[in-house]
């Protein structure tokens, strides 16, 4: 429990590597994905445009 305790405390935030290779992915991820992505909003909003007539 003290070697848990003791790894918790050293690990208490994310270094800028880790948040930068986090940002790389994810920017990669929209630049794959791109026109699945903007097909999938404006399907989204679409059917929020048409049902919000029923309100």
């Amino acid at each position: 429990m003290r070697l848990w305790k003791r790894f918790w405390a050293e690990e208490d935030a994310l270094g800028t590597v880790e948040l930068i290779l986090i940002i790389v992915v994810l920017v990669g991820l929209v630049m794959i994905f791109k026109k699945q992505l903007v097909s999938l909003v404006n399907n989204i909003l679409s059917k929020i445009t048409s049902q919000s007539d029923s309100i």
